[in-house]
């Protein structure tokens, strides 16, 4: 299985965001996106999800059980940054809900005491209503939501961020156990991060895609070495 990124174009206004921007991500592997603030990585994110149209390009999946086609919603799962979710409801309420929804999605039944546990949720914790949940709970209740599809590709937007030690190791763990049946990519900006669950570095700068030559993913100048790309002058070629 694979996402073949071909020559994405994106600009809003006369600012460009994303200049033929390609690659190619592959099944069991986790893939960190790297760049600085502002320079696309949501967008991109966005425009293979649907939710932002590119100006030319083309996304292309290629899975075990299908043949190639363009990249569709079905495809992706993604983890915002900031959580969308009905405060009004409880945890399990939303998760019912979100199951009642996507049933033609879902693979497997769904046992609600094994979904919960995948997060550490207690019985206590799925009955409070989500608007008295802290911000690390919501995360973790919007990541079991896309768990729950199974989707061939997971984006994940700064996904630890709002985490405490304990709930980062289990969500690292979580990322970890996934990796082998799907293309799982995020976007962060703690390199440590990166280093320690990441098969691949990939760059966003200038608005193209490139690769971190891997043998300096666990070099003691990683930090530098990223820092020098990122810090290019924008008008060199």
């Amino acid at each position: 299985m694979k996402l073949s990124i071909e020559k994405i174009n994106k600009s809003f206004g006369n600012q460009t965001v994303l200049s033929e921007a390609s690659y190619v991500l592959e099944k069991g592997k986790i893939y960190g996106l790297l760049g600085r603030n502002g320079a696309g990585k949501t967008t991109l994110f966005n425009c293979l999800t649907g939710n932002v149209k590119p100006d030319s390009g083309s996304a292309t999946m290629e899975t075990d059980d299908k043949a190639p086609h363009q990249v569709n919603y079905d495809d992706i799962g993604y983890v915002f940054a900031q959580p969308h979710l009905p405060e009004f409801m409880t945890g399990q309420e939303y998760i019912k809900y979100f199951i009642s929804v996507n049933k033609n999605k879902m693979k497997n039944e769904v046992n609600l005491d094994e979904a919960f546990a995948l997060i550490d949720f207690t019985v206590d914790d799925r009955q409070k209503l989500i608007k008295e949940y802290s911000y690390g709970m919501q995360n973790k209740l919007q990541i079991l939501a896309f768990l729950l599809l199974q989707p061939p590709v997971i984006f994940l937007d700064e996904p630890l961020t709002s985490f405490d030690i304990v709930a980062a190791a289990q969500i690292k763990n979580l990322i970890k156990s996934l990796k082998q049946d799907h293309i799982i990519i995020f976007s962060t900006h703690i390199l440590e991060l990166a280093q320690e669950l990441c098969d691949e570095i990939v760059i966003l700068h200038k608005g193209k895609l490139s690769k971190l030559d891997p043998e300096k993913m666990h070099d003691k100048d990683f930090e530098e070495n990223i820092v020098k790309i990122l810090t290019e002058d924008s008008t060199d070629a």
